[in-house]
């Protein structure tokens, strides 16, 4: 078993260029990789991942992954599309001691229920066009899922984790919020980054929440919050005009009709989701 190479020897001796169809930005500096996971340890009370099941998608050069199997984690799968990065992905697994797969596949459609290792935590600097799509996947897994740390454009973790009655209070923050307690580990200007985006990225962890959300009431949130924030403007009287009694149920939940989609709460969205699948049982 040989040293591995660092992550700027590998860059250099794969001669490996960032590509922008598949979304890559990556983070060569060690220093911070070791921290993403470190304060991701912290924030979950955990020393190490000893024990833990460790799922990483996107590994680009390694960083993360070299950070995570720091860490000794029982087992760790890495999802990758980019064959430059599976043979880097392959120097690593003839240098650790830990039990590693190495899949190429899309992440998009790989399925964490059928996947052998679980339950997992998965980590990712996460490509940025396809990481709400992703995240959106991996809210309807959650029962397989002990926590998430991700990278996002700053953009994109603020509407994840904005209050009701903020601009970036969305359908997302809603999902999101009803399933995870979401916790900001870390903000990176666009300089840590090879190449550099254009814009800065927030780590989050996500914790699921232990009151899981049925996947049938998740599934009706979604589509009423379709509804609201497509017209979010609107008054809710218009927007979810289309739901059979309204009135009644948002009365008995406290929703006003003049109140407009960023007013409702995520437990608001909620309630108003599990009256509507009980309301169509009869």
């Amino acid at each position: 078993m040989t040293a591995p190479l660092t992550l700027k020897e590998t860059v250099k001796a794969y001669g490996l260029m960032a590509k922008k169809s598949l979304g890559q930005n990556f983070l060569l500096d060690q220093n911070i990789t070791d921290k993403i996971i470190r304060m991701s340890l912290i924030k979950q009370g955990l020393q190490d991942l000893n024990g833990k099941n460790i799922l990483e998608i996107g590994p680009g050069p390694g960083g993360l992954t070299r950070a995570v199997l720091a860490q000794q984690p029982a087992h760790l799968t890495v999802v990758e599309l980019d064959e430059r990065c599976i043979d880097i992905m392959q120097n690593l697994k003839d240098n650790t001691p830990t039990d590693m797969d190495i899949v190429r596949f899309d992440a998009l459609k790989f399925d964490i229920a059928s996947f052998a290792h679980k339950p997992v935590q998965i980590v990712s600097n996460l490509p940025y066009h396809i990481s709400v799509p992703l995240l959106i996947k991996w809210i309807h897994e959650i029962k397989d899922i002990e926590a998430m740390t991700l990278m996002f454009q700053t953009e994109v973790a603020e509407r994840i984790t904005a209050a009701p009655q903020s601009k970036a209070y969305g359908r997302l923050s809603v999902l999101v919020q009803l399933v995870c307690q979401v916790d900001k580990l870390l903000h990176l200007n666009p300089e840590c980054f090879v190449p550099a985006p254009k814009v800065c990225s927030t780590v989050l962890l996500f914790k699921p929440l232990q009151d899981a959300v049925s996947q049938d009431v998740l599934r009706q949130v979604e589509y009423i919050t379709g509804l609201a924030f497509s017209a979010r403007r609107k008054m809710i009287r218009q927007s979810l005009k289309s739901i059979p009694d309204l009135e009644i149920m948002a009365g008995k939940i406290g929703i006003a009709l003049t109140s407009r989609a960023e007013e409702i709460t995520p437990q608001q969205y909620l309630a108003l989701a599990a009256m509507m699948l009980e309301k169509n049982k009869f």
